[in-house]
Order: C-alpha cells, then structure tokens, then sequence
C-alpha cells in the first residue's frame, strides 16, 4: 500500500513540473546548461544539512535536489531524447549490474571486496581508463581523493603509512626549495604535489581531506567572528585592532573552547 502511495506522489510530483515547464515563463526558458549551477549549488546545500545533522533541512534541501533531476528529465523528454523512466531504468539496471554479490552469485567478504569489485564492472562497462569517471568539476581535494582511491583498489598504492608521511616531508622540503630559487610556476607546482601528498596520507588516516578542510575554514571562520565580536563589545572595529590584539584574542578563545 505504501509503494502504491509513493508512486502516486511521484507522478503528482513530475505533473506539477511539467506545468511549471508549460506555465511559468521563467522554467519554460531554463535549459541544461543554464539551471548547470544551481544543480551543484543544491548538492552542496544537502551536504551542509547533513554536516549539520539538520534531518529537517536534509529533507528540504533532497526536495530541491530532486527538482533538478526532475526539470533536467523533462528537458530531455522534451527533445525525445530520453525521459524520467529511462533514468529510473537505467538507474536501477546500473545498480542490479554493479551489486552481484546481492543480486547475483558473486561472493564478497568485505566493503573493500565490493569496491574493488565496482570498480573491474566499472571497467568492463567500456571505459578506457581507470580515471574515467571522476569528474573535473569536482573539489581538488576531493577529486584527488577519489582518484587515488580508484589507483588504490587496483594495487598502485603506497604499503605503509610512514612511506606516505616521508613522501609528504619530501614534498615540503621540494617546496621550499621552489619557493627561495625556483620560478613562481615551479612554486605552484610544488605546492599542487605537497596538497596531493597530503591527501595520499589523509586517505591512511582514514581522513576525508575535503571534509576536514571544511570543518577547519568553518573553525576559523568561528573563530574570527568571535574577535570581532568581541572588538565590538569594547566598542572597536577589526579594522581599528592590531594584530597583537586580535591574536591574544584568538588564542584566549582557542584556550577556552569558544569557537572550538
């Protein structure tokens, strides 16, 4: 009775899009490219509810999500290109084809088994290169991360993490080197192989180096706002503070926890 009433839901759901397509002059003239951002905006704005453990706002912002698969579907329906079943089919024909060990006979042991195996299926699937698939438009942080990862699953890793921290010194020491006799393009990078030594040792860390950037800008971010609050309890402007004032004030509140 519950999957009648969900399918219910969700044809009512495609129809009142379909007429937003049809009566509101502003979604009848978005197109793929141009709603393009807006697609990434909303992903980032569920993954900022869910870093909030807001269930609340995750429940709005996978609403908007969804919108854009909706709107993007009905685009495509609209040049006969494809339509919203084509997606859910071929969605859950991926999903059946990629799961063996439930849907089929091969057996797994372990989530790293079933990654590795995701990823030959990947392979098998046409794509020339182990790369492929990771998008460019992606987080540096993260799309090192994920690329790595990928090398990882087929043995092209490092074997121990004292390798990885030494491969990290390495990289700092080239790096400073750059920086007192080689070119502002050397400079870079250097800097570029330092952060992707890092996230090589973020991922034996059992780190996710894009969600622990994150954490940290919003740390300071805290941080920051709460000289400035401060400041302006005894009646100052950030502008108007020194810098010995603003760091007795920034580490006061790393000692306290405030901001923390």
């Amino acid at each position: 009775m519950r999957e009648l009433e969900t399918d219910k839901l969700f044809l009512e759901y495609l129809t009142v899009v379909r007429r937003l397509r049809k009566d509101c002059p502003w979604d009848r003239e978005q197109t793929h490219q141009s709603i393009r951002h807006s697609l990434i905006e909303e992903a980032y704005e569920v993954v900022e509810a869910i870093d909030h453990n807001d269930l609340g706002e995750l429940k709005k912002e996978l609403g908007d999500l969804l919108l854009h698969v909706a709107l993007h579907a009905i685009m495509a329906e609209e040049k006969k290109a494809f339509n919203i079943e084509d997606v859910l089919k071929s969605s859950m024909e991926k999903l059946i084809r990629r799961h063996p060990h439930v849907f089929g006979e091969t057996k797994v042991e372990s989530a790293g088994q079933v990654k590795a195996n995701w990823e030959k299926i990947k392979m098998s699937e046409g794509r020339d290169s182990l790369m492929d698939g990771v998008p460019k438009e992606l987080p540096s942080l993260l799309r090192a991360h994920r690329l790595q990862e990928k090398a990882s699953k087929v043995g092209f890793d490092w074997k121990e993490k004292r390798h990885v921290w030494e491969k990290v010194r390495e990289e700092i020491d080239e790096l400073h080197h750059s920086e007192n006799k080689g070119t502002p393009e050397e400079t870079e990078e250097e800097f570029g192989d330092l952060l992707f030594a890092l996230v090589n040792y973020s991922r034996f860390l059992n780190v996710n180096p894009e969600n622990a950037l994150r954490k940290s800008t919003e740390k300071f971010i805290r941080r920051f706002q709460g000289i400035e609050q401060e400041l302006r309890r005894r009646g100052k402007r950030v502008e108007e503070s020194t810098l010995e004032e603003m760091d007795e004030l920034w580490d006061a509140r790393k000692k306290s926890g405030n901001g923390s």
